[in-house]
């Protein structure tokens, strides 16, 4: 596939394409993954998986789009640069950016209500490469369009790629502290998606992910603002310009991946850090997405907040038997038994952003409610006079078992009442999670109640149709054309 001539220069591209990466290091392993990669490595569980992924992500983006961030972001983008406006935004039929501004707006719009996917090690993966790949799709010249699977190969090296770098630390396994992952991994992730949609050599790979790695990172301070969905929309825009300076000439670090003692790369943002070189794609190479599926959101939230949603819905149930209608004034104290993470304890949270961050919060909202949904973070929801009176009732404990890992952790909610007893709901794995995955029933409720917040039904269900069928695809910039 020809690199369009309008973002390279042609003695620049033949000069780096011709360099070799240093041999059997870290980083050529996965620079010369990237190239070698084939659609017949995808293995039929990888691409139903993926294409999950990015029906899902395009859905959250779409309801996204409604947010006041978005807009923000939108704003800014319109107004502040002028460009070849040439790749679709979501939810906005009638808008068109430049190629990177519209990976960074799409790339805010899906993180802007915390309701995208999430990976383990902890990540948000969709995002970080999706909206760049869209973008990027409508950027190539009509005669060297990527078809769909093309498409869906770049997205799964994009996952890839982020996979194996969330393994090269045993930190990275927990509920993070220093960084956001999807602003380190992602970055990586969408340079190594773009790369192999743009068909880029192994050096220049190489030299993408380099570049990527001094693009990437935000901290975790800024969790629970509006700053927030920021680091994955700059990690899905800064992934692609990374791959485009890349294609342009620029070289970086051909040992950014590796550890090398005294000059730090990649490994800079991790304070255990044991590198691994990643296999030739083929029948002794299986993708990460094979052994370990995603887990998808039924609710805008953080994904901690699911396990215990779930536990205050199974206690609410409960009570509701025991006392015959939910009644608050019957409540002494509510018990939490969550694991210690501080960004996500919030005892009373005041703005949206802060709520779905907020383990109190969303356990009063659940027994309140009987449910949390898109309107349960409206500033209406979150102020009312009997939700705070439950959280005024709130005590959190942190048990010893219990610990700050998506795969290991859960959520508990106790009642206990004026009259001396005590009712418990417990939550292991909420529906949604990688053991206990959304039906495909499920998965397509969710995206048409999102998608049907800016799209026409018949637009929604086309939507469908093109993601079911991505491998059929002669061109996959339909799929952005029809956002």
């Amino acid at each position: 596939m020809a690199f369009p001539a309008v973002f390279t220069g042609a003695s620049d591209w033949a000069r780096v394409a011709a360099r070799s990466a240093p041999e059997d290091t870290v980083t050529s392993s996965f620079a010369s993954f990237i190239r070698a990669a084939r659609p017949e490595h995808l293995s039929p569980t990888v691409r139903q998986r993926s294409k999950r992924m990015i029906l899902d992500s395009i859905g959250v983006g779409l309801v996204g789009s409604t947010t006041r961030v978005f807009d923000i972001a939108l704003r800014y983008c319109r107004e502040l640069y002028s460009s070849v406006a040439v790749s679709s935004v979501y939810g906005k039929p009638g808008v068109k950016l430049s190629p990177t501004l519209a990976a960074f707006t799409n790339g805010v719009a899906t993180h802007s209500m915390d309701f995208d996917d999430t990976w383990h090690p902890a990540t948000h993966p969709s995002g970080a490469i999706l909206p760049a790949l869209l973008a990027a799709s409508q950027m190539l010249p009509p005669n060297t369009k990527p078809n769909g699977l093309d498409f869906l190969l770049a997205f799964n090296v994009g996952l890839e790629v982020q996979g194996r770098l969330m393994h090269f630390s045993t930190e990275a396994h927990d509920i993070p502290k220093r960084f956001h992952p999807p602003s380190v991994v992602g970055t990586l992730g969408s340079a190594a998606a773009t790369a192999k949609l743009l068909s880029l050599s192994s050096a220049q790979c190489c030299h993408a992910l380099g570049i990527a790695a001094s693009l990437a990172g935000a901290p975790m301070a800024n969790a629970a603002t509006q700053a927030k969905p920021l680091h994955v929309g700059n990690a899905t825009r800064l992934g692609l310009e990374a791959a485009l300076l890349a294609g342009r000439g620029m070289e970086a670090n051909p040992l950014i991946l590796d550890d090398i003692p005294g000059c730090s790369g990649f490994s800079a943002f991790y304070s255990v850090y044991q590198p691994k070189p990643l296999s030739a794609p083929g029948e002794h190479h299986e993708f990460l997405l094979e052994k370990q599926d995603i887990a998808f959101k039924r609710f805008p939230a953080h994904l901690g907040m699911h396990w215990v949603v779930d536990a205050a819905l199974s206690v609410r149930n409960l009570f509701i038997n025991y006392a015959g209608s939910f009644s608050p004034s019957l409540i002494r104290t509510i018990l939490l038994k969550i694991p210690v993470s501080k960004y996500i304890n919030r005892p009373f949270p005041s703005s949206e952003h802060q709520a779905r961050h907020s383990f109190q919060f969303n356990a009063c909202a659940a027994l309140l409610d009987g449910e949390v949904g898109l309107g349960s973070f409206s500033e209406s929801s979150i102020h009312r006079q009997e939700l705070r009176e439950l959280l005024d009732k709130v005590v959190v404990e942190h048990p010893e078992d219990n610990v700050a890992n998506f795969d290991k952790m859960y959520g508990e909610v106790a009642l206990l009442l004026h009259s001396g007893d005590v009712l418990t709901g417990k939550c292991d794995t909420f529906y949604g999670h990688w053991r206990k995955p959304l039906s495909k029933e499920s998965l397509l409720k969710k995206f048409r109640s999102n998608a049907s917040h800016v799209l026409p039904e018949e637009k929604i269900e086309a939507i469908i149709t093109l993601v079911d069928n991505l491998e059929n695809l002669s061109d996959s910039s339909q799929l952005a054309c029809s956002l």
